[in-house]
């Protein structure tokens, strides 16, 4: 159990690496804004921006997490994410790459019927065919 009790606290190689980067050039566009200089802000926010890509690179290599609390086996920051190379379920960057995890066997893709199923209109209760009494 670490200093958070036992809570994932989403630390893994990519955020760190991503943090870090885009901390350095953050810096380094603040510097360059006080310095005057107009290459450096560009430089700047090119390291910033690179450190998404860093951050987005690794968590495609398996080096993430998935949405959500990780096993309490996999929550060391060093640990690899089994699924991240096959992609994650609801994950913008793996359906951003292209990634798209397979279904579970039995279950279904939104708005799917399964073989044989109705029709969700020829479910829908009809008009009463009972007489009215009047």
């Amino acid at each position: 159990m670490g200093a958070h009790g036992d809570h994932d606290m989403g630390h893994t190689v990519a955020g760190w690496t991503g943090t870090a980067v885009a901390t350095l050039g953050s810096a380094a566009t603040g510097a360059a804004f006080i310095a005057g200089s107009a290459p450096g802000l560009w430089a700047g926010a090119a390291l910033t921006a690179l450190g998404a890509v860093a951050a987005w690179v690794l968590h495609l290599a398996g080096r993430g997490k998935a949405t959500g609390p990780r096993p309490p086996g996999l929550r060391h920051w060093r640990a690899p994410d089994p699924a991240g190379r096959r992609g994650h379920p609801d994950c913008l960057g793996c359906r951003l790459a292209g990634r798209r995890p397979a279904e579970a066997p039995g279950t279904l893709a939104p708005g799917a019927r399964a073989p044989g199923a109705p029709a969700p209109e020829a479910l829908a209760p009809g008009p009463a065919t009972g007489a009215s009494r009047g």
